[in-house]
């Protein structure tokens, strides 16, 4: 994750961050009257921006988008201790779609998020719906804990809430937005640019696929507890009894599951930077394999020429003596 921190040395970053969280908090907050639940979430067509933004701006959009919804609680008035679990919710729903892309295995498309073909749409589906439950289970993790609403009744709303716009809007802002930004030069591949490529390993697709599959898992794990064990009933009515949460059960379950998050999320490298550079980007992995290859082989190879030169020079000197 180091290209987390690495942004905010550069300037254009910077003001990516800011006019991304004030993008952000400016579509939220019109919605805030739309409740779902009072002072935790309301319908949010917002939400698609996050995933958009990650796919053209990166490590840019997933501070903009915990910021952005911190700035939307604070001026809306319903900032809350459940505001600190949006803003870390956010930052991972801003986070995973650049990370993805490219990492989902026979899921990728190997192409731009253009939005020009068919795998590249079902790509941004599976990363939209990782990033929607990813963000759903941190929420509504954090929410629980604090004995406020129950795991199972959040996770669901927020999953939806988040999908269905990223699903439906998502695509064509990408089909207009992803060309232009390109050609501004702004993506941010072309922001942060590196001295050095970085080797992709097989550790580090593992890793991606293994962040898609615990967002997942822990969404749908969590719901189960709360619906079998916890015996909270599918379509509790929030307000009542049964929705209040303060599970330890899914406080244990969401301790664990943050903790391979993060860990799993440290571990990824994103692959979009080599899609967005055309032929001149070669798979990073491939310029390593040979060039490491190279630098392995030839000093040794020379060093072995040097040697049967100087014993062949010197037989030869002794020959003619």
């Amino acid at each position: 994750m180091d290209d987390i921190i690495e942004m905010w040395r550069d300037v254009r970053m910077v003001m990516l961050t800011v006019v991304i969280a004030a993008v952000y908090a400016a579509a939220l907050i019109p919605s805030q009257g739309l409740v779902i639940v009072p002072h935790l979430t309301t319908v949010r067509p917002g939400n698609v921006f996050p995933v958009v933004f990650s796919l053209l701006f990166g490590p840019a959009a997933a501070w903009g988008s915990a910021f952005g919804n911190l700035f939307s609680d604070m001026f809306s008035g319903t900032l809350t201790w459940g505001s600190a679990f949006g803003f870390v919710g956010n930052f991972f729903y801003g986070f995973v779609a650049y990370r993805l892309w490219g990492n989902l295995g026979r899921l990728s498309s190997g192409e731009e998020p253009t939005m020009r073909s068919t795998k590249q749409l079902v790509e941004f589906l599976v990363v939209a719906l990782v990033a929607s439950t990813l963000t759903a289970a941190i929420i509504a993790w954090g929410v629980d804990l604090l004995g406020l609403v129950s795991f199972s009744v959040l996770a669901v709303i927020i999953t939806l809430n988040n999908f269905v716009a990223a699903a439906l809007l998502g695509p064509p802002l990408l089909y207009l937005l992803y060309p232009r930004v390109k050609e501004a030069g702004l993506l941010y591949p072309e922001l942060l640019e590196r001295a050095e490529l970085r080797v992709v390993s097989q550790r580090q697709y593992r890793a991606a696929t293994g962040l898609a599959v615990v967002a997942i898992g822990w969404t749908v794990v969590g719901v189960a507890v709360g619906v079998f064990v916890e015996g909270v009933p599918v379509g509790t009515v929030l307000g009542s009894d049964a929705a209040v949460g303060g599970s330890s059960l899914e406080a244990a379950l969401g301790g664990v599951a943050f903790v391979l998050v993060v860990g799993l999320a440290a571990l990824t490298v994103e692959r979009l930077s080599s899609l967005s550079g055309g032929d001149e980007a070669t798979a990073v992995e491939q310029l390593l394999v040979v060039s490491r290859d190279d630098s392995m082989e030839d000093p040794f190879d020379d060093a072995i020429g040097e040697v049967v030169d100087d014993s062949g020079e010197g037989a030869s000197d002794e020959w003619e003596d």
